[in-house]
């Protein structure tokens, strides 16, 4: 393990924020883990404290191992993302975790109905083979970078080893860094 990011950021990315900004914060991330449901409001007031100095991108590392249902949502995060709704579902399914995955797949549905999308739209959205090779590809990547666990989280490249608790701190050193 290198520590380091194996795939570049790229346009392919879900981001936030201004591409030019100084501190890309990458998080390959799990839907049904609790720890990421747990990093998501830290990582929102990252963002929001640091405005167009911080770049954000998810990718998905489903933990389907432990996770039934992250694979799932991954891919209704992406077929959502066609659908130029990807945040929102992003969002939702962190936000509202512990009601969706008791329920598995309605309580998935559940979050498509609250963020406006067309189930059918969305049935044809998962259809296409991409969505789920887009999975599979954050996957391998996140392998290849030494994830092994969710959130795995990256700044400017390099492997964060610390708690997501310590994060905004280590984002804020290297946005004044960059100043």
């Amino acid at each position: 393990m290198s520590g380091m990011l194996a795939v570049p950021v790229n346009d392919a990315d879900h981001a936030k924020g201004s591409a030019g900004a100084p501190v890309t914060l990458v998080e390959y991330g799990d839907y049904q883990c609790p720890y990421c449901a747990m990093a998501y409001p830290v990582v929102q007031e990252i963002l929001e404290r640091n405005g167009d100095r911080l770049r954000f991108v998810f990718r998905n590392f489903p933990l389907s191992q432990a996770h039934p249902y992250a694979s799932m949502a991954a891919q209704v995060a992406e077929g959502a993302a066609t659908l130029g709704r990807f945040w929102p579902m992003h969002d939702w399914l962190y936000q509202h975790q512990d009601a969706w995955t008791q329920r598995g797949a309605e309580g998935i549905a559940d979050g498509v109905q609250a963020i406006g999308l067309d189930p059918t739209q969305l049935e044809q959205a998962l259809e296409d083979p991409h969505v789920a090779e887009r999975v599979r590809h954050d996957f391998m990547g996140g392998v290849r970078s030494g994830v092994n666990g969710t959130p795995g989280f990256y700044l400017n490249g390099q492997l964060y080893a610390g708690g997501f608790d310590t994060l905004g701190q280590a984002v804020a050193k290297l946005v004044a860094q960059a100043s």
